[in-house]
């Protein structure tokens, strides 16, 4: 019985109009449950629907605060366009230190950002092989500490699987998911550097749960990510602290603008809502996954796609 309201909200989801959405909480504690009201009972939650979110026991303190995120040093990979420069913004209005991370070819936009933003930029190429221990260092040398990390550096280089070459598939999962792999092992391989209640959140995308034609390597990579949050929860959960992923569906960045005119309505249309999300709408489910109070979410994919008609 309990797993028919899963189907019965994604149906619910798809039926709703004017732009409703509904979504659904399992609350095996209701200890952690506030934070999650707050952001689906909210206009910040305003591309998510269909989705199933299970709540279960704090992992670790979880105290709220007020701005939600005041204190904590956030670290955010490929902020310095897009989504990532976004979800910078809004870590930094809810009340985080930003450390700004991307490839030193980003330099200038990243430097801005990271001075918007108040915090620190760190020109940092994520799949050097001393990339995790760089940011470490920074991280130690600068805050003595991290409480957020947002891993959002992440390129495609599309090609149908038959015409695919080594160097396509090899670029798209050493950015999209060595490199988070390895960021992460360091962290839990450092006994001091990660912050009481620490918050890891992960960007995978649609195409890691329902594929998409020319982006093998791309879903590979995107579908891997969602396998090393869940592999990773119990670790990260021995440590007071949560792993996440957050898939997003078609977003308006300029990336798709640069897309001929019927691709981007095709991909505004597959969404219950009829149209595209922006990098704020990712921005805003990064930024409930990061609170502290936000304890009772871990090893979870929360789709935020607008209930795509396509996949979970």
């Amino acid at each position: 019985m309990a797993q028919a309201f899963d189907g019965l909200i994604r149906s619910a989801g798809k039926e709703v109009r004017a732009g409703a959405t509904a979504n659904l909480l399992v609350v095996a504690s209701d200890s952690a449950l506030a934070s999650s009201l707050r952001f689906f009972l909210s206009a910040r939650s305003a591309f998510v629907s269909g989705q199933v979110v299970r709540i279960g026991p704090p992992v670790g303190p979880s105290e709220p605060v007020d701005p939600p995120l005041s204190g904590r040093v956030a670290v955010v990979t490929g902020a310095a366009r897009g989504i990532g420069e976004a979800i910078a913004e809004t870590l930094h209005r809810d009340g985080a230190t930003i450390v700004a991370v991307d490839v030193p070819a980003a330099g200038d936009a990243l430097a801005r950002v990271a001075n918007r933003t108040g915090g620190t930029a760190l020109q940092l190429d994520i799949t050097a092989p001393d990339a995790s221990e760089r940011l470490l260092a920074h991280l130690r040398e600068r805050h003595g500490r991290v409480d957020v990390v947002v891993h959002n550096a992440g390129i495609t280089r599309d090609k149908l699987l038959a015409n695919m070459d080594a160097d396509r598939w090899n670029a798209v999962l050493a950015v999209n998911l060595r490199s988070q792999l390895a960021i992460n092992g360091a962290l839990l391989g450092d006994a001091t550097l990660l912050g009481t209640s620490a918050r890891i959140v992960c960007i995978s995308s649609m195409s890691g749960i329902a594929g998409n034609r020319g982006q093998t390597n791309y879903a590979a990579s995107k579908a891997g990510v969602i396998g090393m949050v869940r592999a990773l929860a119990p670790r990260f959960a021995e440590r007071g602290a949560t792993i996440n992923a957050v898939a997003p569906g078609f977003i308006e960045t300029a990336m798709t603008a640069k897309m001929p005119l019927a691709t981007r309505e095709a991909g505004r249309r597959v969404s219950s809502l009829r149209q595209g999300g922006l990098p704020v709408d990712v921005a805003e489910a990064v930024g409930w996954l990061a609170q502290s109070a936000s304890a009772g979410v871990t090893g979870q994919v929360v789709r935020v796609d607008g209930q795509n008609m396509l996949g979970a």
